[in-house]
Protein backbone atom coordinates (compact mmCIF):
# COMPACT_ATOMS: atom_id res chain seq x y z
CA UNK A 1 0.00 0.00 0.00
CA UNK A 2 1.49 3.36 -0.72
CA UNK A 3 -0.63 5.96 0.93
CA UNK A 4 -0.44 9.68 -0.60
CA UNK A 5 0.72 12.70 1.39
CA UNK A 6 -2.51 14.29 0.98
CA UNK A 7 -4.51 11.15 2.96
CA UNK A 8 -1.50 11.45 5.41
CA UNK A 9 -2.11 15.05 5.74
CA UNK A 10 -5.78 13.58 6.10
CA UNK A 11 -5.44 11.13 8.81
CA UNK A 12 -3.30 13.92 11.04
CA UNK A 13 -5.73 15.98 10.67
CA UNK A 14 -8.07 14.32 11.78
CA UNK A 15 -6.89 12.50 14.86
CA UNK A 16 -6.01 16.09 15.64
CA UNK A 17 -9.20 17.03 15.61
CA UNK A 18 -10.29 14.26 17.81
CA UNK A 19 -8.14 15.53 20.71
CA UNK A 20 -10.16 18.85 20.74
CA UNK A 21 -12.94 18.72 23.18
CA UNK A 22 -16.80 18.00 21.38
CA UNK A 23 -18.47 21.30 20.64
CA UNK A 24 -15.22 23.04 20.19
CA UNK A 25 -13.51 24.65 17.02
CA UNK A 26 -10.42 24.67 15.04
CA UNK A 27 -9.49 26.98 12.74
CA UNK A 28 -7.54 25.49 9.55
CA UNK A 29 -4.42 27.53 10.62
CA UNK A 30 -4.56 25.99 14.28
CA UNK A 31 -4.68 22.35 12.63
CA UNK A 32 -1.87 22.95 9.76
CA UNK A 33 0.20 24.63 12.83
CA UNK A 34 -0.06 21.58 15.09
CA UNK A 35 0.32 18.69 12.44
CA UNK A 36 2.45 20.90 10.19
CA UNK A 37 0.98 20.14 7.15
CA UNK A 38 0.82 23.39 4.42
CA UNK A 39 -2.17 25.13 5.00
CA UNK A 40 -3.72 25.37 1.58
CA UNK A 41 -2.94 21.70 1.21
CA UNK A 42 -5.38 20.91 4.22
CA UNK A 43 -8.32 23.46 3.17
CA UNK A 44 -8.44 21.13 0.22
CA UNK A 45 -8.25 17.96 2.06
CA UNK A 46 -10.81 19.53 4.79
CA UNK A 47 -13.20 20.15 2.01
CA UNK A 48 -13.09 16.63 0.48
CA UNK A 49 -13.35 15.14 4.67
CA UNK A 50 -16.51 17.63 4.50
CA UNK A 51 -17.84 16.17 1.51
CA UNK A 52 -18.04 13.05 3.48
CA UNK A 53 -18.84 14.32 6.11
CA UNK A 54 -16.46 13.15 8.20
CA UNK A 55 -15.77 16.86 9.63
CA UNK A 56 -18.37 19.93 9.90
CA UNK A 57 -17.10 23.51 9.35
CA UNK A 58 -19.11 26.58 10.84
CA UNK A 59 -18.26 29.65 9.42
CA UNK A 60 -17.36 33.18 10.94
CA UNK A 61 -15.36 35.08 12.93
CA UNK A 62 -15.05 32.01 15.48
CA UNK A 63 -15.26 29.56 12.34
CA UNK A 64 -13.90 26.63 12.24
CA UNK A 65 -14.12 22.83 12.32
CA UNK A 66 -14.97 19.67 14.46
CA UNK A 67 -15.22 16.20 13.67
CA UNK A 68 -18.81 14.95 11.99
CA UNK A 69 -19.10 12.51 14.18
CA UNK A 70 -17.76 11.13 17.49
CA UNK A 71 -14.04 9.96 17.06
CA UNK A 72 -14.67 6.26 18.36
CA UNK A 73 -16.75 5.92 15.03
CA UNK A 74 -14.39 7.38 12.40
CA UNK A 75 -12.18 4.41 11.48
CA UNK A 76 -8.88 5.45 9.70
CA UNK A 77 -10.19 3.52 6.92
CA UNK A 78 -13.06 6.25 6.28
CA UNK A 79 -10.12 8.73 6.10
CA UNK A 80 -8.58 7.21 3.20
CA UNK A 81 -11.26 5.85 1.48
CA UNK A 82 -12.87 9.55 1.29
CA UNK A 83 -8.99 10.64 0.28
CA UNK A 84 -7.32 8.41 -1.93
CA UNK A 85 -10.65 5.86 -2.91
CA UNK A 86 -10.38 1.86 -2.14
CA UNK A 87 -7.96 0.77 0.59
CA UNK A 88 -6.23 -1.86 -2.05
CA UNK A 89 -6.67 -2.40 -5.63
CA UNK A 90 -4.35 -3.76 -8.56
CA UNK A 91 -4.69 -1.51 -11.48
CA UNK A 92 -8.20 -0.40 -10.61
CA UNK A 93 -9.32 -3.72 -11.47
CA UNK A 94 -12.21 -6.11 -9.52
CA UNK A 95 -10.24 -8.57 -7.80
CA UNK A 96 -13.28 -11.09 -9.25
CA UNK A 97 -11.97 -9.96 -12.78
CA UNK A 98 -8.49 -10.07 -12.62
CA UNK A 99 -6.85 -11.68 -15.83
CA UNK A 100 -5.03 -14.62 -13.60
CA UNK A 101 -4.30 -18.00 -14.95
CA UNK A 102 -2.33 -20.97 -14.62
CA UNK A 103 0.81 -20.47 -12.09
CA UNK A 104 -0.99 -16.63 -11.11
CA UNK A 105 -4.20 -17.75 -10.46
CA UNK A 106 -3.43 -17.91 -6.68
CA UNK A 107 -2.61 -14.23 -6.84
CA UNK A 108 -5.80 -13.37 -6.35
CA UNK A 109 -6.23 -14.70 -2.61
CA UNK A 110 -3.11 -12.97 -2.03
CA UNK A 111 -4.52 -9.84 -3.12
CA UNK A 112 -7.87 -10.98 -1.45
CA UNK A 113 -5.58 -11.67 1.93
CA UNK A 114 -3.66 -8.09 1.91
CA UNK A 115 -6.87 -6.27 1.56
CA UNK A 116 -8.49 -8.51 4.42
CA UNK A 117 -5.37 -7.72 6.48
CA UNK A 118 -5.17 -3.89 5.99
CA UNK A 119 -9.24 -3.98 6.70
CA UNK A 120 -8.61 -5.40 9.80
CA UNK A 121 -6.12 -2.65 10.88
CA UNK A 122 -7.17 0.25 9.63
CA UNK A 123 -11.40 -0.22 10.00
CA UNK A 124 -10.63 -1.37 13.66
CA UNK A 125 -8.31 1.44 14.46
CA UNK A 126 -10.57 4.75 14.97
CA UNK A 127 -9.36 8.15 15.67
CA UNK A 128 -10.05 7.94 19.27
CA UNK A 129 -7.98 4.94 19.58
CA UNK A 130 -5.14 6.74 18.28
CA UNK A 131 -5.28 10.04 19.35
CA UNK A 132 -5.79 7.88 22.98
CA UNK A 133 -2.53 5.92 22.45
CA UNK A 134 -4.39 3.18 23.19
CA UNK A 135 -4.70 1.05 19.66
CA UNK A 136 -6.69 -2.20 19.54
CA UNK A 137 -4.63 -5.94 20.58
CA UNK A 138 -4.24 -6.88 17.36
CA UNK A 139 -2.46 -3.37 15.92
CA UNK A 140 -0.56 -3.38 18.46
CA UNK A 141 0.81 -6.78 18.44
CA UNK A 142 1.17 -5.90 14.67
CA UNK A 143 3.28 -3.06 15.10
CA UNK A 144 5.60 -5.25 17.89
CA UNK A 145 5.90 -8.03 15.46
CA UNK A 146 6.91 -5.58 12.54
CA UNK A 147 9.21 -4.01 15.36
CA UNK A 148 10.92 -6.87 16.26
CA UNK A 149 11.43 -8.12 12.83
CA UNK A 150 13.50 -4.82 12.01
CA UNK A 151 15.58 -4.89 14.82
CA UNK A 152 16.50 -8.70 13.77
CA UNK A 153 17.11 -7.36 10.48
CA UNK A 154 19.37 -4.43 11.79
CA UNK A 155 21.56 -6.96 13.67
CA UNK A 156 21.84 -9.18 10.93
CA UNK A 157 22.91 -6.36 8.46
CA UNK A 158 25.64 -5.06 11.27
CA UNK A 159 26.96 -9.28 11.09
Amino acid sequence: MRMSAKAEYGVRAMVQLATVAAGELTTTDDLAKAQGIPPQFLVDILSALRTDRLVRSHRGRDGGYELGRPADQISIADVLRCIDGPLASVRDIGLGDLPYSGPTAALTDVWRALRASMRSVLEQTSLADVAGGALPEHVGSLADDYRRQETQRGHQRAD
